[in-house]
């Protein structure tokens, strides 16, 4: 635990992964504001001296992982023509789903507060899943004029059914019910699979 008065290097970060691990490890109801500084070995008082409230993180959270996942989605175009389509689109879509992502989906729902934060600062512009389902697009559409993927292929319409799926499975799943990913993985190759003529 670092003294009192001395800075933590990278506060946010140390703290946001310390909430996943206790999400991934006792579910989302172990979670609190007492529980994240412990589980990060810091002060008690040093998420509440970064976040205006348990709300106020547990959106930013939330918001954090969209952010990510949206910067691994921009460099999917970086990567057209390499490794295969369906590799590379369940990298980007599984990601919602690492670091309990259905566990923070639970707690930030029954958050009221929280769930309004995160509406509206991706109102405001933040990435969310309009910025996933966007650079998938974009994307897909690369990969076609690569020819890798077929004519038949509208990039736009398969984006929008692989971020939708993942958030429908993201809202509606709980911890202790079977893993989605296996789902977002069919959905993938169904819907890019078929291999141009």
């Amino acid at each position: 635990m670092a003294p009192r008065g001395v800075a933590t290097p990278d506060v946010r970060e140390r703290l946001f992964a310390a909430a996943e691990r206790i999400v991934e490890r006792n579910g989302p109801g172990a979670l609190t504001s007492r529980a994240v500084t412990t589980e990060a070995g810091c002060a008690k008082g040093l998420l509440h001296t970064h976040f205006a409230g348990f709300d106020a993180f547990v959106a930013e959270l939330c918001l954090d992982r969209f952010a990510k996942t949206a910067v691994k989605a921009r460099a999917l175009c970086e990567i057209a023509g390499r490794g295969t389509v369906e590799q590379n689109l369940n990298a980007v879509a599984l990601a919602l789903f690492d670091s309990g992502g259905l566990a923070l989906s639970t707690l930030a729902m029954t958050r009221p507060a929280a769930v309004l934060a995160i509406r509206e600062a991706l109102e405001q512009g933040a990435p969310g899943f309009t910025a996933i389902q966007e650079a998938i697009a974009d994307y897909l559409e690369a990969e076609r004029e690569l020819g890798r993927v077929a004519q038949t292929v509208d990039p736009p319409t398969v984006a929008l059914a692989v971020v939708g799926t993942a958030h429908h499975l993201l809202m509606t799943g709980r911890p202790g019910t079977p893993d989605p990913r296996p789902l977002v993985t069919r959905l993938i190759a169904t819907l890019v699979g078929v291999r141009p003529s």
